[in-house]
């Protein structure tokens, strides 16, 4: 199935034109044309052109097994917050023998509603926070913690507080397009899914060259 996108075909960092991979000069995470290489090189000799922090991207599938860990943790303490508040909700309606005065029936079908929508608000709470506390302090969550992963900005510094959650808000956007914003880091260069476009993160390997501490000075 034809997907659109030709993957032998890259962008010049510098000119944005369309090159085959072959005739692009490679600069660390940097791809530069043959017009636009001599430039490039005499920018890096100066000490004016960037070098672009070099990442090993984490893949589609190893980020879906990750989401899936994810899910299974955030899912127990969830059941956990449904048992504690439904069961007391629900409870007015459990082994009835004959059905409740139309007031009481009334009062504790408003109570159940209420305890559904504390509910619901509870579990994005405690998603919202998962995602922000982990992704801030430690830079991943516990399912991209096993498989090696971080979420970083594009110049590999850490993501804030702010931008942590708003990244879990922004995957909504990804669940509300049939999953299409989480399929598309399948074919993106760096990997992002849509809500790491809206929010500019990457998620990388721990390991990559960048995110490494400078070797020792010789002695």
């Amino acid at each position: 199935m034809a997907t659109g996108i030709d993957p032998d075909i890259r962008y010049c960092s510098q000119c944005g034109r369309p090159e085959p991979t072959g005739r692009l000069a490679r600069f660390g995470d940097t791809l530069v044309c043959p017009d636009c290489k001599n430039t490039y090189v005499q920018k890096l000799r100066e000490g004016v052109a960037p070098v672009q922090p070099v990442f090993v991207y984490g893949g589609f599938w190893i980020r879906f097994v990750a989401a899936l860990i994810d899910g299974i943790i955030l899912g127990v303490a969830g059941s956990a917050i449904e048992i504690l508040l439904l069961g007391n909700a629900f409870r007015p309606f459990i082994g009835l023998q004959e059905p409740l005065p139309p007031d009481q029936a009334m009062a504790a079908l408003g109570t159940m509603m209420g305890m559904l929508a504390l509910t619901f608000l509870l579990g994005i709470a405690m998603e919202a926070s998962y995602e922000g506390f982990f992704v801030s302090r430690a830079g991943a969550t516990p399912g991209k913690m096993v498989f090696g992963l971080k979420v970083v900005r594009p110049n590999g510094a850490p993501v804030t507080l702010g931008r942590a959650v708003g990244r879990y808000f922004a995957k909504w956007l990804s669940k509300f397009t049939l999953g299409i914003g989480y399929i598309i880091a399948g074919f993106d260069l760096e990997k992002r899914a849509m809500h790491d476009m809206i929010v500019d993160t990457r998620v990388v390997k721990a390991d990559s060259p960048a995110l490494l501490p400078p070797p020792l000075p010789q002695a």
